[in-house]
């Protein structure tokens, strides 16, 4: 039988080549397996019935019959058959079982089946349906007027047998129906627009990170936008941080391609995934201005006065700029300080907003509060975060304060460095309420000697800027600097105070350390004591609970055990006496084995219930509820009877031996 199967299926294997012209063996017995070895199925798969090989009305039996089977290669060489005869033979009953006579070569080669192409090119897909007599030129051809790309820079790959030239015929490379091809052009590049298109609406979906230093504040934001946030977006995001509207913004960092607050930051060309930037109010432009009319008058000065001024020569100071002309400062009504300010936090505020209004916003960033708190910002933090007090005096009616604020106060060098290694305070000592005010502050919390050195100073020698340091025992005051300097001898002597400064720092902040150390050893010391109280406490309570438990489970027992004998001695009293021997009655002598193996033997009437032997049992340290009293052979539980029955009646008579047994 095995054998006539595998003839059959070489019969049909040839009679499926014949038909289908299909040269590889390999792909025929695949097409034949899918098909369960079904000639008719397996053509049909292969060659589509609208082409008209195959008909519907071809019945199974003639494959079962193989028919074709010894002449098989008669009927390829001879089935070329005109519809008309076909069709005039159909009639006949031998006809009907060959209608779907084998046809030969050149008809299946003219009726070649179709073959389906699935091309995929960069975002774009082609499906291709060419016949299988084409060659790979031609897809190219179809490929080229739907892609626009020319055939000569086209390399169409996903051949399963490697690459193929132009040249091809499709059948001899025996693809399936459906295929998956792909196209290269190694030798075009994207072009440009597409390139930046995509490139640009990935950098939209990307965050960048914009580092935005406060110049003024000294202070550093991160910020994090996504790629579509304009850069006018991105403005106004800061002026709620800086208080900064958009408008007086000056802007340093942004690339030269940003040049229209409407662009996205994708497109501003700004660096990812961060980019920095500084921002700082634009200087206000009072300080260009023309004297007015009003201010056109300038008091005469005395001759000690025109000394100080020689000396401002000297420095580069302008004379105009001396009495304030070409400044607003010249014509200012508004005083740097109220005179009546109850809070020195308000009075300060004061101070910073008619120092901006007259030299810009470009300034040391003034404490805003008393002189007590100032020092303890200063001062009394950790040795880390000390920092040296400077307090700015000024005084109105002296004529370097102008130049000493507009040149070196609002100079970025001096703002800069003060902002960094300084707490600045301030005060206005024109009204002499204000300088009253202030010497009281100055001895309260430096002593009657600092209050005394200010009192020294006359008018003209205004402003004053006193370096203070904050040490163990006092405050000491490292440098007064008068306003006729420079801003080069002014940073020296910043520099100066500095170095003293840190100098002491650095033996404070080894004192620090040393006391941070001493305190942790200590408070690690005290923690590891504080742990072994804690673990001896709790060893101590779980002994204890220990203890109570055994207690209270040695108490129950003993109750238990109480109430066992308490039971086990009423039993014994409540039992009747035992018979003599030699009575006139029936008499039941009864042996119990106990689980130790010891003998428990006493006399019983035969009239005696159950109950009574229960109970004897009971007496004896046994009770029913734990154990249960067996006969040897046969084996009965006896303890399972009415114990209102006899020994008679449950066959305990004359005599017999029972054993005890420990219930599960």
């Amino acid at each position: 039988m095995a054998s006539d199967s595998n003839m059959d299926r070489e019969i049909i294997l040839a009679d499926f080549q014949a038909c289908t012209g299909i040269d590889n063996i390999a792909e025929a017995i695949t097409l034949l397996e899918l098909n369960n070895w079904d000639l008719v199925a397996a053509i049909n798969g292969v060659i589509p019935q609208e082409n008209g090989i195959l008909q519907s009305n071809f019945s199974s039996e003639a494959s079962q019959a193989n028919t074709f089977g010894p002449h098989s290669q008669a009927a390829a060489e001879t089935a070329a058959v005109p519809p008309a005869s076909s069709s005039s033979s159909s009639s006949s009953p031998s006809s009907s079982a060959f209608c779907p006579v084998l046809p030969s070569r050149h008809i299946v080669e003219r009726q070649s089946r179709m073959l389906n192409f699935r091309v995929e090119y960069r975002q774009r897909t082609v499906e291709v349906v060419v016949e299988e007599g084409s060659a790979v030129g031609e897809i190219k051809q179809i490929l080229e007027t739907e892609l626009q790309v020319p055939v000569s820079k086209m390399q169409l790959k996903g051949w399963k047998s490697g690459d193929v030239s132009d040249s091809t015929v499709l059948r001899s490379l025996h693809l399936p129906k459906n295929n998956s091809l792909y196209v290269l052009t190694p030798d075009i590049a994207p072009s440009a627009s597409t390139s930046q298109n995509s490139v640009l609406q990935e950098s939209l979906n990307q965050n960048f990170l914009l580092v935005i230093n406060h110049r003024e504040a000294q202070r550093d934001y991160s910020l994090n936008f996504p790629g579509s946030r304009t850069i006018q977006e991105v403005k106004r995001n800061v002026s709620d941080l800086t208080n900064i509207p958009v408008r007086h913004q000056q802007w340093e960092g942004w690339p030269a391609t940003a040049s229209d607050d409407s662009m996205t930051l994708a497109a501003s060309g700004i660096s990812y995934p961060c980019h920095h930037l500084s921002v700082c109010r634009r200087s206000s432009p009072a300080n260009n201005q023309e004297p007015t009319e009003e201010c056109a008058d300038v008091h005469m000065v005395s001759d000690s006065e025109g000394d100080d001024f020689e000396d401002a020569s000297e420095f580069g100071v302008d004379e105009s700029e001396m009495f304030g002309m070409g400044s607003s400062t010249g014509c200012r009504k508004a005083p740097m300080m109220p005179e009546n300010s109850e809070n020195e936090g308000d009075a300060l505020l004061h101070f910073t907003a008619e120092f901006s209004t007259r030299y810009g916003e470009c300034h040391p960033v003034f404490f805003i509060g008393s002189l007590e708190a100032a020092a303890q910002e200063a001062f009394y933090g950790k040795a880390r975060d000390r920092k040296l007090l400077a307090i700015y005096l000024h005084n109105d009616e002296s004529v370097l304060s102008n130049v000493f604020c507009s040149q070196m106060m609002c100079a970025e060098s001096i703002v800069s460095y003060l902002s960094q290694n300084f707490i600045a305070w301030a005060w206005d000592v024109t009204r002499e309420a204000n300088k009253a005010r202030l010497l009281t502050m100055c001895t309260r919390h430096f002593g009657s000697v600092v209050a005394q050195t200010i009192r020294t100073y006359k008018t003209d020698q205004f402003p004053l800027l006193l370096i203070v340091m904050g040490k163990r025992t006092s405050n000491e005051v490292l440098n007064v600097i008068q306003g006729n300097t420079t801003v080069d001898e002014l940073m020296m002597r910043l520099m100066g105070a500095m170095e003293i400064f840190t100098a002491q720092q650095q033996e404070d902040i080894k004192d620090e350390d040393e006391r941070e150390a001493r305190e942790m050893v200590k408070r690690e010391q005290d923690e590891a004591y504080q742990l072994s109280l804690e673990a001896d406490r709790k060893k101590r309570e779980a002994q204890e609970r220990e203890q109570a438990e055994q207690l209270r489970l040695q108490q129950i027992q003993k109750e238990a055990d109480d109430e066992k004998e308490a039971i086990r001695l009423s039993l014994e009293h409540a039992l009747p006496p035992e018979p003599a021997e030699e009575g006139g009655e029936l008499i039941s002598k009864l042996r119990i084995r106990t689980p130790s193996g010891e003998f428990l033997v006493r006399r019983f009437l035969g009239s005696t219930k159950l109950q009574v032997l229960f109970d004897f049992v009971a007496s004896k340290g046994y009770p029913l509820d734990d154990f249960k009293l067996l006969t040897t052979f046969p084996r009965r539980n006896i303890t399972q009877l009415d114990p209102d029955s006899s020994l008679l009646e449950a066959k305990l008579f004359p005599q017999e031996t029972l054993f005890l047994e420990a219930k599960e």
